[in-house]
């Protein structure tokens, strides 16, 4: 049975995402907030992402996403909340 303080946002995040570590940056940040899901680059220069886990814990996530690690110039975040799954294992690099 999942709990209801348990959502998923599906973000991306367009700017210098790219080749500024912003993926291993994202899951370090995830390991240290428990999340699960996982993150990966797209062809159009943005970067994806699944985020699951404690609502203030995605929040704070999201936070994050808004300024990235040091070298990414994050431009804009669209997010969106999907129904609570739970079927994550851990939170990985795609690629």
């Amino acid at each position: 049975m999942f709990e209801m303080d348990n959502v998923r946002a599906h973000v991306h995040i367009s700017g210098l995402v790219q080749g500024v570590f912003f993926r291993s940056n994202t899951k370090r940040m995830t390991l240290n907030l428990g999340l699960k899901g996982w993150v990966r680059n797209l062809q159009d220069g943005r970067v994806e992402a699944i985020f699951e886990g404690k609502r203030d814990k995605v929040t704070e996530m999201l936070q994050w996403c808004k300024v990235g690690p040091p070298n990414a110039k994050v431009i804009d975040v669209t997010i969106k909340f999907e129904k609570y799954k739970g079927k994550f294992t851990k939170f990985e690099i795609l690629y």
